[in-house]
């Protein structure tokens, strides 16, 4: 059995407010491998976006450790969690979150550029990637040209260019109809298959949760598996 990619170990976080402690990861454990996608489903409130920030190393867990590719982060200082972030995590949001002013290709290559990738390598891997998800004939479109769909499969190969070794996404599919969901998660999936990363998926669509590999609740702060 392959090792995991991203593993969450008792990862606990906690809040200060007004009303006081609020705990809202409690000794979270999740694994998942290589070209595994996990969806992660629960109510609105649960935790689910402090679990993808831990997960993404966009917040320093209170307890516990998320290891990448069997590298404990949580002792790392502030400058090694963000190389590794940039070099090493991909996150798609359910807003695109495109550049405005630039087209698809132009979106997918500045991310690789600002990896260190030279201009000619990004845009070769951009062509390659967009032209994967079914947009060769859109790479020159700016976001305001392209359909929701269109936007999303960018943010995808945007996701996916600096060659991730954890996708994490936040309601990828949520801005959009049933159909387009649909055909953007199927090249979601196909994507991860390929590159052979871990991804967690947060979403409120059961119906696109049924289509993972496997489906974790979260409520409370405390994963279970979904029967």
């Amino acid at each position: 059995m392959s090792s995991p990619v991203l593993q969450l170990t008792n990862v606990e976080r906690t809040y200060v407010t007004e009303a006081g402690p609020l705990e809202v990861l409690r000794g979270v454990n999740l694994s998942i491998a290589p070209g595994e996608i996990v969806g992660l489903v629960g109510p609105s409130g649960s935790g689910k976006s402090s679990l993808l920030h831990a997960a993404g190393l966009l917040e320093r867990p209170d307890g516990g450790d998320v290891l990448i590719d069997g590298l404990a982060t949580n002792a790392l200082t502030d400058t090694e969690r963000t190389a590794l972030r940039r070099n090493a995590i991909g996150f798609v949001y359910q807003f695109h979150h495109l550049l405005p002013e630039f087209d698809a290709l132009e979106n997918v290559t500045l991310p690789q550029q600002i990896a260190g990738r030279s201009a000619g390598q990004a845009a070769e891997r951009a062509r390659g990637l967009l032209s994967q998800l079914g947009l060769s004939e859109r790479l020159h479109h700016n976001p305001a040209q392209l359909s929701g769909g269109e936007q999303q499969r960018v943010a995808i190969a945007r996701a996916l260019a600096n060659t991730p070794r954890v996708l994490l996404a936040d309601e990828p599919t949520g801005n959009l109809d049933p159909d387009t969901s649909a055909t953007v998660f199927d090249a979601f999936r196909k994507s991860v298959r390929e590159a052979g990363a871990a991804a967690l998926v947060a979403t409120h669509n059961h119906q696109l949760a049924d289509g993972m590999d496997r489906v974790v609740t979260f409520d409370h702060g405390r994963l279970t598996v979904r029967g």
